[in-house]
């Protein structure tokens, strides 16, 4: 990967929807080479998909909220299972296997704080696997990112 394929990463990451010409024309190359580069980019699976980006707030998702689960057993099947469950749930915005004192942590988003306790008590608490559930509420959103750090040339290999 090189400076021009970051440059058309970083616009990509920022500005979804540019045309391949207005694209082009920002990163300075030619429209079919641009073309190119960014289906060698979506073929490499470097570009994974495009998305629109939604405000959640203006959804009526007001709550947010980072789960920290503990399972019972740390059997293959147990983890699995509980894998598979969490994946279901669009409530689960984000969900990582972690170290310390917890196995895995979700970033949880409802409604308000009842529908997060709907779905502690109808869901995550009914799992055989979870031993133990820990949350935190986030009260302010300080940082919120979708775009990647691109390593430059002297960093990647």
């Amino acid at each position: 990967m090189d400076q021009t394929d970051r440059s058309i990463l970083s616009l990509l990451q920022k500005q979804g929807r540019l045309s391949n010409q207005q694209l082009a024309e920002e990163v300075g190359i030619s429209t079919a080479a641009c073309w190119r580069r960014v289906r060698a980019l979506e073929k490499s699976g470097i570009i994974a998909s495009y998305a629109a980006l939604l405000d959640r707030r203006q959804l009526g998702l007001n709550l947010c909220a980072y789960v920290h689960v503990l399972l019972a057993r740390h059997r293959q099947q147990s983890t699995t299972s509980f894998e598979a469950a969490v994946r279901h749930r669009e409530e689960v915005q984000e969900c990582y296997a972690t170290t310390g004192d917890a196995d895995f942590i979700l970033r949880v988003v409802t409604r308000d704080i009842e529908s997060f306790d709907a779905f502690l008590e109808d869901f995550l608490f009914g799992l055989p696997e979870v031993s133990q559930v820990r949350s935190n509420i986030a009260l302010r959103e300080l940082k919120f990112a979708t775009t990647l750090p691109l390593p430059d040339s002297s960093h990647s290999k």
